[in-house]
């Protein structure tokens, strides 16, 4: 039985969820300890050393990293294929997965971070919010450009191109960026998030139970520490939060990837 170590808000996690469910390949599902306090270890860091999820254990085989993940996937499971037949519209597909993991994700990401952890009040979260609306109008101009006049991201059927869009396009309708009512991007979102695999892990993630505990707060005393590495750092730094990050730096509550050992 594969292990998938994720954590059910996690967009990378749920593009690989997604994946195997469309291949019906069964799996079992980790969600392992320490992620937020920084101190993750175990058979989850010797198979992530990153400490980050998604990992996927199958055997003796260990693999982290979403998009290195899915393209185990469809080599060993390769019916149904998730990529599109031609070169041309493969690497479209994966400039979407691209785009949509670094620029796009730290939008969502932000916003968590001034929401839920409450990284920023008054004024300057007023500003980042403005900042994370305005980009995200913009990214979903492209993907409505990128879709065109396609019913599916991945050309004549739902593939690889729309599991690496949706969980991070639901995520933006989550934290109140949903795409325009009637846009053809609207209409793409309504028909993905109908198919069982996605509807089913989004479903998990909805459900996701975060407790009473107030994680802002244990952030602030420096027992819940993030992630803020590549573009997540530096989608604080463009947008006006450098404030953020120097803060976190003082009182410890930021962490970056860990040496490899």
């Amino acid at each position: 039985m594969i292990t998938l170590y994720e954590h059910p808000l996690s967009p990378y996690a749920q593009k690989v969820k997604i994946a195997l469910r469309e291949k019906g390949v069964l799996f079992e599902l980790a969600l392992p300890g320490g992620l937020g306090a920084g101190g993750a270890g175990g058979d989850f860091v010797a198979a992530s050393p990153r400490a980050e999820v998604p990992a996927l254990v199958d055997g003796e085989v260990r693999i982290f990293e979403s998009n290195i993940i899915l393209e185990y996937i469809e080599d060993k499971w390769p019916t149904p294929a998730l990529l599109p037949a031609s070169p041309a519209d493969r690497a479209r597909v994966r400039m979407l997965e691209e785009v949509m993991d670094t620029h796009f994700e730290a939008i969502n990401w932000a916003m968590g971070e001034i929401n839920w952890f409450r990284r920023a009040e008054g004024d300057l979260a007023a500003a980042l919010k403005a900042r994370a609306a305005d980009q995200t109008r913009g990214f979903y101009a492209w993907l409505e450009r990128e879709l065109g006049g396609r019913d599916w991201f991945n050309g004549a059927a739902f593939g690889w191109g729309d599991l690496c869009v949706v969980p991070y396009v639901n995520g933006a309708a989550g934290v109140g960026h949903p795409p325009e009512r009637g846009s053809p991007l609207s209409a793409w979102l309504a028909r993905v998030n109908e198919r069982d695999s996605v509807a089913k892990t989004t479903a998990e993630a909805r459900a996701f139970d975060r407790g009473m505990v107030d994680v802002a707060s244990l952030v602030e005393k420096g027992l819940f520490k993030r992630e803020y590495r590549d573009h997540r750092l530096e989608w604080m730094i463009k947008s006006g939060g450098v404030e953020v990050v120097l803060k976190g730096l003082e009182k410890g509550n930021i962490r970056f990837s860990p040496d490899f050992g």
